[in-house]
């Protein structure tokens, strides 16, 4: 941060002055790029219904930061500066109230948009008087005796601006975009005979740049929040996130049931995928698909079923484990391949395959990438979550009894932000 110096005895300019404002705003939008990024941001102005109810809303106090240049035109005696950028904040002290209509149709609802922007404006004109070397005792009264008013301060602000959206039959209206430069803060729909808002009538953009954590909340590295999926769902964008960070498990196949002295394969794991995934808006809603288990397959029948892929959208999967294309109810000691694998992650990874049984024992079950292989018995024993296969079958002691296959462990989705 830049520093004016002077020295006793020197005469004071008003530049000296005029250069500590400068230099502490440049500072102050440094630090503040250097914490919230060169976007903009708000902070406060909520927006709420009066009380008691009305055609008015309030937009509470609060604040701006938007990157601007350093001054659009002269400040005082130092020249404009277009050309440099800096980041600025503006702020309001009192609230402003906005004054709503109702559409005039029946049927019609109008969705009205709150936006701000970053105002900077000088005001607070002043005749001043000044120094008049021909007669210090009588001074000038504005600059070389014009009377002319001058502003004595920049003021920087947050501008806000109502503005309405077409009419439409209720359900089908739309607010309007924000102007270029203003960012869109609330939605505030008003239907036809409305004589009062309420709060249900208000409703955060979902573009709005509002600062959401403060420092005491936050927490540190990534992974402040998680949850986790084992079954199929839908991932809601919190507030204040815009990236998260998926790990997916495919389930895992079940294994055959073994034949009369032919004992049965292990079912192969499930694959797995991580990936980071940024541009989401809160609020967001985000299909989840977790892959089920294989079932089991039966004593002369059924035959079981392959793991199921596990999805977070259409941005990332992790496949299910497979069955073996050679294993049949009747010849079953095939232990099923290929595995799951990932796909579209930053990193993938496969399960691994199911081993062949042999010598009356069922194979071992594929593990879930990263999981456990399950040992065998002599019936079947489901695998190990997530996305594990199942072990296969034995034979028994005589080596002639057959025994059901087992289920595969069922996939799973973790989201972290």
């Amino acid at each position: 941060m830049d520093r004016v110096i002077v020295y006793p005895g020197g005469i004071p300019l008003d530049t000296d002055l005029l250069a500590i404002n400068r230099n502490a705003m440049i500072a102050l939008g440094y630090l503040a790029q250097m914490v919230l990024g060169s976007n903009t941001v708000i902070d406060g102005l909520a927006c709420t219904a009066t009380t008691p109810s009305s055609m008015n809303i309030s937009v509470a106090p609060g604040s701006i930061a938007q990157l601007s240049v350093i001054d659009a035109s002269a400040y005082g005696s130092l020249a404009a500066d277009t050309t440099d950028p800096l980041v600025k904040m503006g702020i309001n002290v009192s609230p402003t109230q906005f004054t709503l209509q109702a559409p005039t149709a029946p049927g019609q609802t109008i969705a009205y948009l709150i936006e701000a922007t970053l105002q900077e404006a000088d005001t607070g004109l002043v005749t001043l008087p000044y120094y008049n070397a021909a007669n210090p005792a009588q001074p000038y009264t504005g600059p070389n005796n014009s009377g002319q008013a001058q502003a004595t301060r920049r003021a920087q602000t947050v501008q806000l601006q109502l503005k309405a959206g077409a009419p439409a039959a209720t359900g089908s209206q739309v607010a309007p975009a924000p102007d270029s430069g203003w960012v869109s803060l609330y939605v505030v729909t008003v239907s036809y005979g409305q004589t009062a808002i309420d709060q249900s009538s208000i409703s955060v953009s979902s573009t709005s740049p509002a600062l959401q954590w403060k420092l005491p909340a936050l927490r540190p590295g990534f992974g402040s929040g998680v949850q986790s999926f084992s079954a199929s769902g839908t991932f809601v964008v919190p507030t204040g996130v815009s990236q998260v960070e998926v790990e997916l498990w495919g389930g895992g196949s079940g294994s055959f049931a073994s034949a009369a002295g032919t004992p049965s394969g292990g079912g192969s794991g499930g694959g797995y995928a991580r990936k980071r995934i940024t541009g989401l808006t809160q609020g967001q809603q985000i299909a989840i698909t977790v892959g089920v288990g294989g079932t089991a397959g039966g004593v002369g029948g059924p035959a079981p079923s392959a793991g199921g892929t596990s999805s977070f959208g259409s941005l990332v999967s992790a496949t299910g484990g497979s069955l073996n294309y050679l294993a049949t109810i009747t010849s079953p000691q095939n232990g099923a391949t290929p595995p799951g694998i990932g796909v579209g992650g930053d990193t993938i990874l496969s399960g691994s395959a199911g081993q062949a049984g042999s010598g009356g024992q069922g194979g071992l079950g594929g593990a879930g990438a990263m999981g456990g292989t399950q040992n065998s018995g002599t019936t079947g024993v489901a695998g190990l979550f997530p996305g594990g296969g199942a072990s296969g079958a034995g034979t028994g002691a005589n080596g002639s009894t057959p025994y059901a296959g087992a289920a595969g462990a069922g996939g799973l989705v973790v989201v972290r932000w």
